[in-house]
């Protein structure tokens, strides 16, 4: 007999997904999250839901890219897993090459040319 339920405790803690009741989130796709290849750290990610200011960051980094002339895949991260490995808790976000570099607002394609030409330099 145990007096606190100790094990009992344990195993409802690992069935539970996630503390913000997000049913998507796994400890399974925890894990896989956190495991981030070389392929994984390049490039340009917009991190959200998909909501309308996610896809208006998305648009004005498309954009941006586009006045550049790079011709840069850009990778639409929506699940929370994922998003949460990068350190981010408000979206939309914006990551390029591995770093995030901006979080909690949308971007004007201005901002985001200013972000590129800094970061891919």
């Amino acid at each position: 007999m145990s007096i606190f339920n100790f094990r009992k405790n344990k195993a409802a803690e690992k069935k539970e997904s996630c503390c913000c009741g997000a049913k998507s989130v796994t400890p399974e796709s925890m894990e896989k999250a956190e495991f981030k290849t070389a392929s994984d750290t390049s490039g340009i990610k917009v991190l959200g839901s998909g909501c309308a200011k996610c896809q208006a960051l998305e648009k004005a980094v498309v954009e941006a890219l586009t006045e550049l002339g790079m011709d840069t895949a850009v990778d639409h991260v929506t699940d929370f897993a994922q998003i949460a490995s990068y350190g981010v808790m408000t979206t939309p976000a914006l990551v390029v090459d591995g770093k995030v570099v901006s979080y909690g607002h949308v971007l004007t394609k201005d901002e985001v040319l200013k972000i590129l030409k800094t970061a891919r330099q």
